[in-house]
């Protein structure tokens, strides 16, 4: 555990707060998938062929050139394929069993917490693995791996991948469901993510004003980690397997 910051002391504060807890919301974001092995979104793994993913995450960029943007998303859809989820996402199933309630709510598209077993994920951002037709707006998983570039719906029109790109807004039903969770919740885990680009940023505020404790655990501090009841440095993988076995005792 070189890489673990926290002491014991935090983690039986953290684990006290959660046994006191009725009902759990847990924000992911690219952190935790980063300790699967996937690159983050804007991290050093981000470059593509020289693009950056703001080049081609775009309406417009799939508009002008959807064979480029598709090359793109195979490629992840291969790196995330071979990805397994890990003993953080593994804990979050586990910590279900304590809870009333426990919904995770995620930035990620890779779908890794569906994969470990997470009963009820909001996934803000989308899927990988879903399409939509562009012409009928029929929608569907699609775990193809390699897929065609561009893939086209049985009506002849171009798919697009079922993630929300640059510019769009975020879907309304999983959102409002989204801040149901966090106005609901005893306390909110915060997980992977410096949690400061909008609309995710306002959840935190959001768990605030109905005076939920706020838990953040990353691997490094963030612009919100002096304003949380506690902030957990360390990975995910190995801090919240840990707040697991203290929630258990």
């Amino acid at each position: 555990m070189n890489n673990l910051l926290v002491r014991e002391p935090v983690l039986q504060q953290a684990a006290a707060l959660l046994r006191s807890a009725r009902s759990l919301a847990v924000l992911t974001g690219a952190g935790i998938s980063a300790e699967s092995g996937i690159p983050t979104f804007r991290g050093a793994g981000g470059l593509w062929k020289n693009f950056r993913p703001e080049q081609l995450a775009t309406p417009e960029a799939f508009e002008s050139n959807p064979e480029l943007v598709w090359e793109w998303y195979d490629w992840r859809r291969r790196l995330i394929n071979e990805a397994k989820p890990n003993a953080g996402h593994e804990a979050l199933v586990i910590l279900e069993q304590h809870f009333s309630a426990l919904t995770v709510i995620t930035q990620n598209v890779d779908g890794l917490h569906r994969q470990a077993g997470s009963a009820s994920v909001l996934e803000v951002h989308g899927s990988i693995w879903r399409v939509r037709c562009t012409k009928c707006r029929d929608e569907w998983e699609d775990r193809r791996v390699p897929i065609p570039c561009p893939p086209r719906c049985k009506c002849g029109g171009i798919v697009r991948p079922g993630v929300v790109w640059f510019g769009e807004a975020l879907p309304m039903s999983v959102w409002h469901s989204a801040e149901c969770a966090i106005s609901q919740c005893d306390v909110m885990l915060v997980v992977g993510t410096s949690a400061i680009v909008y609309p995710a940023a306002g959840l935190v505020p959001l768990a605030r004003e109905t005076n939920a404790r706020v838990i953040e655990v990353n691997t490094e501090r963030t612009a919100m980690s002096d304003s949380v009841d506690l902030a957990l440095t360390g990975p995910a993988a190995e801090i919240l397997p840990l707040l697991v076995n203290r929630c258990a005792h």
